[in-house]
């Protein structure tokens, strides 16, 4: 059993990565915006002293397991993700609240029951893992309804950090997507969400969107026996985080334009669509909740045109956590935007590498996603373009591990070209694999 202890709170930086030349008449800005929280959460596999429990508790977790009948099918299933459910709650810190919600086409409160949150020592633990020992599998699947059990049990508790885990196997097929989607947004920002497929019967759609509106993880666990692993390190992670809400906050000056705001690292995630105004010019983008770690993000501003020689700050990035009354937490740090117009050739045109590389990483997250559409619809011209495509942006980066996921797809004849075949026959579990984890990236050497 790994036990937590409480950090102390991480501190931000940010700093900013750009080519801040342009041409006469230049208008596109661009430019990397890398935040690092440091000391702060606790770095996964560390251990420390256990937390007392009590009121000051900074953390609920709500674990959802999927029990709907297909759960049995092979019924090692449903006992892998019993002992990886009690692997989790074994992670969990002294003093963390917490919840296990059992989800079929409704939602039921496995433990602790009635309406509440239990509270982590060693007593609830083993209480929670003997609870888990009597889920059995039958009935539907309406993720919805475990997300707004998740959302009403975890808003009970006076802490910072609110954090879901979701396990499926199957299709949501006892409700309709825009029942799942209006359970997403009565979610969001509410609490974060980890959410993982087991086996090959579920949509990589609905769970990679469930994790992206929820500003969590999404991966595949292909092999039941490897969810205890993967939920230690979930909730290992989980515990590590400190500070929740935490947004982007991105000014601008008159006349300038914000054309996109995206996560980039650890994985590509569009954001420009999920901004709230912050007051004059600025604007507040989600990040989620951090503990001991560094993201990049990729800013684009459109400026007005200027003559030579004139200099602008284009826009002013600095991480803030939104307060119930409309006003915000500055978290102290910031980093600048510039533009400058020159008539130097070399300065003007030259790609800043950062900039280059996490270009190419969003294109290959796209190009994954778009050749396997097509390879499903059966246009294979279509889809051996996209994925030789891929296979070339994959090598040129050093995505060594997304080039892996490729070659069981396709079988690459010249990676530099991206010239490649598509596979007669691909293990369902590969294909899914690699639109799962499309959007993992590589950060670039700076």
């Amino acid at each position: 059993m790994a036990n937590f202890s409480k950090p102390s709170v991480p501190r931000f930086s940010v700093d900013v990565y750009q080519n801040e030349y342009l041409p006469e008449g230049g208008r596109e800005v661009n430019a990397i915006v890398t935040v690092t929280s440091t000391g702060g959460g606790t770095l996964a596999g560390a251990t420390a002293a256990p937390r007392p429990a009590g009121p000051d508790a900074g953390a609920a977790v709500a674990l959802m397991v999927d029990c709907s009948g297909s759960m049995d099918y092979p019924p090692t299933k449903m006992r892998n993700a019993r002992d990886a459910t009690a692997a989790a709650v074994d992670t969990l810190r002294d003093g963390v609240h917490f919840a296990v919600i059992g989800g079929t086409h409704v939602a039921k409160e496995v433990y602790p029951g009635g309406g509440r949150l239990a509270v982590a020592d060693a007593g609830t633990r083993e209480q929670a893992k003997q609870a888990l020992r009597r889920l059995s599998a039958g009935g539907g699947t309406a993720i919805g309804t475990w997300l707004r059990l998740a959302d009403r049990l975890l808003s009970s508790a006076d802490v910072a950090i609110r954090h879901g885990i979701l396990l499926t196997d199957g299709r949501n097929e006892h409700e309709s997507p825009e029942d799942l989607k209006a359970a997403l947004d009565a979610c969001a920002g509410r609490f974060t969400c980890d959410a993982r497929g087991v086996g090959t019967d579920w949509e990589v759609k609905e769970v990679t969107s469930i994790a992206s509106a929820l500003l969590g993880s999404a991966d595949i666990v292909a092999d039941p026996a490897g969810l205890a692993a993967d939920f230690t390190r979930m909730m290992e992670t989980a515990m590590g985080k400190e500070v929740a809400d935490v947004a982007l906050r991105v000014w601008t000056p008159v006349g300038t334009t914000i054309r996109f705001v995206k996560q980039v690292a650890p994985t590509v995630e569009e954001l420009t669509g999920r901004r709230t105004e912050a007051g004059p010019r600025a604007g507040d983008y989600p990040t989620g909740s951090w503990g001991d770690e560094s993201r990049d993000y990729h800013v684009c501003v459109e400026v007005p045109a200027a003559g030579l020689g004139q200099e602008m700050l284009a826009a002013r990035v600095s991480l803030v956590v939104p307060q119930p009354d409309g006003s915000a937490q500055n978290l102290g740090a910031q980093g600048l935007v510039r533009a400058v117009w020159t008539d130097d050739m070399t300065a003007s045109t030259s790609i800043n590498p950062q900039v280059a590389h996490y270009t190419g990483q969003a294109e290959l997250a796209q190009a994954i996603q778009e050749g396997l559409d097509l390879r499903k619809a059966g246009d294979i011209d279509g889809a051996t373009a996209k994925l030789g495509r891929a296979v070339q942006l994959a090598g040129a980066s050093g995505n060594a591990d997304t080039a892996k996921l490729l070659a069981k797809v396709v079988d690459v004849v010249d990676a530099a070209t991206g010239t490649v075949r598509l596979k007669a026959k691909v293990a369902e579990a590969d294909e899914m694999t690699l639109e799962t984890r499309s959007t993992k990236t590589v950060r670039v050497k700076k």
